[in-house]
């Protein structure tokens, strides 16, 4: 699944849905005691396959059904315990039948464990050891919540329709039928849909096998399914056009939409005829279906969802309109334009068929296996399938950056995290399963070796094909194939929450290294790692690796060290393309040199990334003042490269809401020193596109014209509404790219207020005439960006109204440092009274999946309020920026 999600809830043209999440048509008996608040099925039975038929009221907005499942039974028992939930249980349905005997155990006592979302059937006697069948009819409810087996909408010729989508990961198959609900529980599918309204697309995981017609009704049977995880489980009905292709082996790919939106699919079609064929290389196994299916949905929580042989996205996350995109959002064709997010997501997905489907994690305590793994593979396919896109230096500022920000945190948590309830599952489906997940696996393939590692996966997934598996079972593999203690290194990455900083000096030609917990906050951490580490000297032709395993170790390097007296190849650069998962803290003589090797571009594009990236993080941990931040970071005033300057934005936003608060009489310095730090890319770059230039100069044009609106540059906020302007007048005009649109947008809310609407007023009309979802969110976007507090509540208004899919309400949440205000009522962004109001609004409304995002929150703005503290006290702030202004107006 991808990392993409919100928190919604809508309505059915009305209709009211059953606030009960579990009821029957007869009075359920009380479940006995044992099976409660358990964290796992018992597995005295267990399923081998499903005979499902549903039938879905996509008018009523309900469904009912009947499973027969297949249970072999192991042990001794009078029960059968499975998951169900929000369904109503008809408990005169329920049987068990054995095949060698005429024997039927009927109407057993039903009951319901509603927190723990089970269902208890107690049979009068005990039932036969050896395969039965399991019988139960259920009723539900499409519901509106993007989970379980729910309604989207869509428009047709005017009409407003629904139609029926499933997403069952983490634990929400048991939403749709009766099961075991687990990874663990593999078993076989036999999907059958019951009167669907003919002229719609109803598809499954599987082929269909047989349509059968009655009326305006039909009947689809599909083929049974190889063993699999309920939470793969996957059907969809509605209305839409598709494009198809085969890849070389037969296996055909399609791309579903809405109706006259096929073309929009194109590119995700080539992508994905190009990525399974990489994959069946890669993995020495090709792909496990006879199809793959892949469709557009308009509401959808997540980014997508890899459900075996039928792929879910958001639309956005699939669709491509090649004449309104951004070059963001089309990093992955094979020329200038490609598509960056459709690509990556659809890359992702299709890793999960082998990493997750094929082979799937024994249970969610090592969801890293399928989302670290599927991360890290899409870089490999996007490197294989386009080199000139540079998409490892992307991975270090999209992945391991963010890694490392949130590990930074007391209230991180290891990889391998223990999972007591299905109630927690969702919460580590976040950035240390994903980023710091696949930022691990980077280190460890740069520590084995690419071959050794290819060889490794190729072998795990051969050996544990149709089965579950541990993260022991991967170390295992890496372990004999590569001769390495693959296990030992890796137990202190996966074990224990956080990483090291390496404390670095250089004395009398030796290299002294500490390592240490890095934490943003004020706790002593006790971590240790050992660490694979690599350097080099004065040059890229040579480096040293090792592995540090002791809390402090000293490395000869008289003889690798070429010139002590040439200032541009007298530097040294630990962790060398950033491949590590650490951070590197120099000492002043070693910063001062990196900083020449930096103004002088001695250092690659992603070592330069990666010390800013530190730089800040030491700030913000109040390890290196403001004052040394800002100093060093004007050794990249002629930075011209994308994810450098990416960087640099993020972190000129976050300094400028901290310095609101610390110190708002040195605003205006700060914002004349950031925008110097982006007009030389600016002018070298331009508002139009230029031929044969890169995909990441389109991006960054984009990224820098909105930087420099938001920091209140004149020139470009004059530019970009008079773009806006000919724009307004001709929608087609080669004066607003789609590069910059998002530049242009903010520039124009920077002017407006409550007295003056029209600029707000015309984002609006642009968002309601289009029916491109990326539009739709470019425009969002851009609403609250305004410093007016009466038009940023407006945007927060528009962004709950029912003009704003559910799911993308969240895009209108990036409010100007003004509207901080308004969001939450904030007397200030960061202080500590502010941490205790928000944990006091919490306390009364717990709920196990966002605990711990909670108390990251909550954590997050203790440490901002304690940075505000210490820049306050930054007795050389002033002066410092005062020479750091290239005006002093």
């Amino acid at each position: 699944m991808n990392l993409l999600k919100s928190f919604c809830a809508c309505s059915c043209f009305g209709k009211k849905e059953s606030p009960s999440s579990s009821t029957s048509h007869d009075r359920l008996s009380e479940p006995t005691s044992d099976f409660k608040g358990q964290p796992r099925l018992p597995r005295f039975a267990v399923p081998k396959r499903y005979d499902i038929q549903l039938k879905p009221d996509l008018a009523a907005c309900k469904f009912g059904g009947n499973v027969a499942i297949d249970v072999d039974i192991v042990a001794d028992t009078r029960f059968i315990v499975l998951n169900a939930a929000q369904l109503s249980i008809d408990s005169g349905s329920v049987s068990f039948s054995h095949p060698n005997s005429n024997k039927v155990f009927g109407t057993p006592k039903v009951g319901m464990v509603e927190a723990d979302e089970i269902l208890v059937l107690e049979f009068a006697e005990t039932l036969p050891t050896g395969m039965g069948v399991l019988t139960v009819g259920f009723e539900g409810v499409l519901n509106d919540k993007m989970k379980g087996f729910y309604r989207s909408t869509y428009d047709h010729n005017g009409e407003k329709k629904n139609m029926a989508v499933t997403q069952f990961e983490p634990a929400y198959a048991r939403q749709c039928f009766p099961c075991w609900d687990e990874p663990a529980f593999k078993a076989k599918f036999k999907i059958t849909l019951l009167d669907v309204p003919s002229e719609l697309v109803a598809l499954s995981n599987m082929p269909v096998e047989e349509e059968l017609s009655t009326g305006n009704l039909k009947t689809v049977y599909y083929e049974e399914s190889p063993v699999m995880s309920s939470y793969l489980v996957a059907v969809v009905i509605g209305l839409f056009d598709y494009i198809e292709d085969h890849t070389s082996d037969g296996i055909k790919v399609r791309v579903y939409s809405q109706v006259g939106k096929a073309n929009q699919g194109k590119f995700a079609l080539n992508v994905a005829l190009q990525t399974l064929g990489f994959y069946k290389d890669y993995f020495h196994m090709p792909y496990s279906l006879p199809k793959l299916d892949m469709v557009a949905i308009p509401d959808f929580a997540a980014g997508a969802m890899e459900n075996y042989g039928l792929v879910t996205y958001r639309e956005t996350a699939l669709l491509l309109d090649d004449l309104h995109s951004a070059a963001a959002n089309k990093q992955r064709v094979s020329t200038v334009a490609v598509a960056l997010c459709v690509a990556t997501v659809v890359a992702h997905e299709l890793a999960h068929q082998w990493f997750g489907n094929l082979v799937t994690m024994e249970w969610w305590t090592d969801l890293w296996l399928n989302e670290g793994f599927a991360t890290w593979m899409s870089y490999l396919a996007k490197d294989k399938l386009f080199p000139e896109w540079e998409i490892w230096t992307q991975f270090f500022d999209h992945e391991t950056s963010e890694g490392l920000r949130l590990d930074g945190l007391e209230e991180s948590h290891p990889i391998e995290v223990e999972v007591n309830h299905a109630s927690e599952i969702d919460e580590i489906f976040d950035t240390i399963s994903y980023r710091k997940g696949a930022s691990i696996i980077q280190m460890l393939k740069g520590y084995v070796g690419g071959p050794c590692f290819q060889n490794s996966l190729a072998t795990y997934i051969k050996r544990h094909e149709l089965s579950n598996a541990k993260t022991d079972d991967l170390w295992a593999v890496l372990k004999e194939v590569c001769n390495e203690p693959v296990d030992k290194i890796m137990d202190s990455w996966t074990k224990q929450k956080g990483y090291p900083v390496l404390s670095v000096r250089v004395k009398n030609q030796t290299l002294e290294i500490k390592q240490s917990q890095f934490l943003y906050g004020d706790s002593d951490g006790h971590g240790q790692w050992i660490i694979p580490i690599t350097y080099c000297c004065g040059d890229y032709d040579s480096s040293k690796s090792f592995l540090m395993e002791k809390k402090s170790e000293t490395h000869d390097i008289k003889d690798f060290f070429s010139d002590n007296n040439d200032p541009a190849r007298s530097w040294i650069k630990l962790n060398v393309e950033q491949v590590g998962f650490f951070r590197v803290k120099y000492d002043d003589g070693m910063a001062a040199k990196l900083r020449y090797a930096i103004e002088n571009k001695c250092l690659s594009v992603t070592d330069r990334l990666g010390i800013l990236d530190d730089s800040f993080a030491f700030c913000m941990a109040r390890q290196m003042s403001l004052t040394s931040l800002l100093t060093f970071m004007a050794a990249y005033k002629e930075e011209l490269e994308h994810t450098v300057l990416s960087n640099l934005i993020k972190i000129t936003d976050k300094v400028i809401r901290i310095v609101a608060d610390a110190r708002p009489e040195l605003m205006n310095y700060i914002k004349q020193f950031f925008t110097s730090l982006f007009l030389h890319s600016a002018a070298n770059l331009g508002w139009d596109p230029k031929q044969g230039e890169s995909h990441l100069d389109a991006m960054s044009r984009g990224d820098i014209f909105t930087a420099l609106a938001m920091l209140g540059h004149e020139e470009t906020i004059n530019e970009a509404i008079s773009r806006f302007n000919a724009f307004l007048d001709d929608r087609n005009t080669p004066l607003l790219h789609p590069d910059v649109r998002k530049a242009a947008y903010v520039a124009v809310m920077q002017k407006v207020t409550s007295s003056n609407k029209a600029g707000f007023e015309s984002l609006l009309r642009i968002y309601k005439e289009t029916d491109l979802s990326q539009e739709k969110i470019r425009v969002l976007g851009s609403l609250a960006s305004c410093p007016d507090e009466g038009m940023i509540q407006e945007a927060l208004n528009f962004a709950l109204s029912s003009e704003v899919r559910k799911q993308d309400a969240v895009f209108a949440l990036a409010v100007s440092k003004e509207g901080r205000e308004v969001a939450w009522k904030w007397l200030r962004f960061a202080s500590s009274e502010k941490g205790k109001e928000i944990g006091k609004f919490f306390a009364n409304r717990r709920n196990a999946s966002i605990e711990r995002t909670l108390k990251q929150s909550i954590e997050q703005v203790l440490i901002n309020a304690r940075w505000v503290q210490s820049i306050e006290k930054d007795k050389d702030l002033a002066n410092a920026v005062n020479k750091l202004a290239p005006n002093k107006s």
